[in-house]
């Protein structure tokens, strides 16, 4: 089961255990030391941040695919480091990125430029008086393989926050493509613990090997997968990027909102739980997609009044910031979550690149 690292900081003893997480993702994710090096200090950058800016917040490790999938070659494990935090936000966020600009208040601080620099991804999202997150990717360096297909201007990317600071999430997703067809899942294994991760990584493993599948037949090879464990809440939505389609199949509560155009439509899963008590028929829904599509799945344990707003909806930030973003404006102290959360984002690539 993967691990993921959720680490609240409010005093500076916790920057420590955010640079520790670093490494020890960085051990799971196979990364040699310059990296392990690199991914540690951009966590203990962005912790130190938290206090020093922000009045604290929180740091999310954990290990990720990459935000783009190649055609020729299997995905290499990336560190993602996610901060979040309510504090005042940032006026100017270009500004922040230079070297040598610091101030007391409305900004992060001079270490976000030296993150840029080391991270092979990086991108944050600041609106003052609502906070700011950041996210940034380690992982092994490696050549860009040439790929003009349509299916490669597809970028997704996720938060996955475990209930209470467990060790393990019961929410867990994935991403596979398979030519010109490109699949996104979010499993919730029911209740939260141990044995509810055994569930949703069951779902991830049998995800790749059904990225030729369309969404309905792949929910159901992950219903034999995942029999015997205690279940999980499924949506898997798959672009057929030649088409320009996306189908969508889900059973449980997982929340699917497809923004088209700056309005937001839900797509419907079905009653039900994957590897337990499977529907007999999985009706799939379909939609145009096009280079304004945002698509957002979630888990529940973001709270049911969650609107999207404007900044859900931008193509021209990195996925996973997105999905900070909507924990971040979903949850504050005075509403904690209540469950493990994860939220995941596909979306087209901005024309001048990632």
């Amino acid at each position: 089961m993967p691990r993921v690292w959720d680490v609240p900081v409010h005093d500076s003893t916790r920057v420590r255990d955010a640079r520790v997480a670093a490494e020890h993702a960085a051990a799971v994710a196979g990364l040699d030391e310059q990296r392990t090096s690199a991914a540690a200090l951009v966590a203990t950058e962005l912790a130190t941040n938290l206090l020093k800016h922000a009045g604290g917040g929180r740091v999310v490790v954990d290990v990720v695919a990459p935000p783009v999938l190649a055609a020729d070659r299997e995905p290499r494990p990336r560190v993602q480091i996610a901060t979040v935090d309510h504090g005042p936000g940032m006026a100017d966020v270009s500004a922040a990125l230079r070297d040598g600009f610091t101030t007391t208040t409305g900004s992060l601080g001079a270490g976000l430029g030296t993150c840029a620099r080391v991270a092979d991804d990086f991108d944050l999202h600041s609106a003052p008086g609502r906070g700011t997150v950041v996210v940034a990717r380690i992982g092994v360096p490696e050549a860009r393989a040439a790929d003009s297909g349509p299916a490669a201007r597809l970028r997704a990317g996720a938060v996955n926050v475990p209930f209470g600071g467990a060790e393990y999430s019961g929410d867990a997703w994935a991403w596979v493509r398979d030519r010109d067809l490109v699949t996104l899942m979010l499993a919730d294994g029911l209740g939260h613990g141990p044995e509810a991760a055994r569930a949703s990584t069951a779902a991830v493993e049998a995800l790749r090997a059904s990225a030729h599948l369309a969404p309905g037949e792949a929910v159901r090879r992950l219903d034999r997968a995942l029999s015997g464990t205690r279940g999980a809440a499924v949506a898997v939505a798959q672009v057929d990027t030649r088409a320009s389609v996306l189908r969508f199949a889900g059973v449980g509560n997982i929340g699917a909102r497809l923004c088209e155009g700056g309005t937001w439509r839900h797509l419907v899963s079905r009653p039900g739980i994957v590897g337990t008590h499977r529907p007999t028929t999985l009706r799939e829904e379909q939609a145009a997609w096009a280079d304004d599509r945002v698509l957002v799945l979630h888990s529940d344990g973001l709270p049911s009044r969650w609107s999207p707003t404007s900044d859900t909806c931008r193509t021209t930030t990195d996925p996973a910031v997105t999905a900070a973003v909507t924990i971040r404006d979903a949850s504050s102290s005075a509403r904690p979550m209540r469950d493990d959360t994860a939220v995941a984002v596909l979306a087209p690539t901005p024309p001048d690149g990632p």
